[in-house]
């Protein structure tokens, strides 16, 4: 059965089923966590808040991209194109749920702001989906790129001695990549300027307000 023989109610039901799943921390990963032969190093209480914050931030931006898929998901044009949404989102997934586990670790917490971070990407990705699969496309491989660029300063700002976060955005940053180049190849087009300029300013928002809460 093609999702597009799907119910409209079904999808609605299945599309909150996954919101709640992910706002309420409820993320399964496939692949084990990077983090699980790092050496665990002595963080002292400033070095561990700081870990803590730049991870909540990649959670955010996790929660995020599950909302992204899932929308591009359900509004792309094709099954192709819907299929290699939910796969990405799949891969995603592993994300939310190491990054949760790491935050839990480090004694912290996801953001209290999730639902928001949620329902705004969700509408921006029902917004790009609804431009065309390449256009669609497209925001993926400006998401990606700009999630490399933001994963690349958390390298450069998280502590030495916290191999284990260091290793989860490590392998984030690797899948993101694939993901970009994936849709790249899939025929994207590229995002206009003034839509770049627009998701680094709302990018910029979220990572500032999320480390804190």
């Amino acid at each position: 059965m093609s999702q597009r023989s799907i119910l409209p109610l079904d999808h609605l039901i299945v599309g909150l089923d996954k919101a709640l799943r992910v706002i309420g921390g409820v993320a399964k990963a496939s692949r084990p966590t990077p983090a699980a032969h790092a050496a665990d190093g002595h963080l002292d209480a400033a070095e561990q808040r700081h870990s803590a914050g730049l991870m909540r931030v990649n959670h955010v931006g996790e929660v995020c991209a599950q909302a992204l898929y899932n929308s591009q998901a359900r509004f792309a044009k094709t099954d192709a194109m819907r299929a290699q949404f939910a796969q990405a989102g799949r891969e995603e997934e592993d994300h939310l749920a190491w990054t949760a586990q790491r935050l839990a670790e480090l004694g912290s917490q996801p953001s209290l702001l999730n639902p928001l971070w949620y329902a705004g990407a969700y509408a921006m990705g029902t917004v790009a989906a609804a431009l065309g699969d390449r256009r669609s496309l497209g925001f993926v491989v400006e998401t990606e790129r700009q999630v490399e660029e933001h994963l690349a300063g958390h390298l450069s700002k998280l502590p030495e001695q916290d191999a284990k976060s260091r290793a989860i955005v490590e392998q984030m940053r690797a899948d993101e990549a694939a993901h970009g180049k994936a849709a790249q190849e899939m025929g994207a087009l590229e995002a206009p300027v003034p839509v770049k300029a627009a998701m680094s300013a709302m990018a910029k928002v979220m990572t500032t307000t999320a480390y804190y809460v």
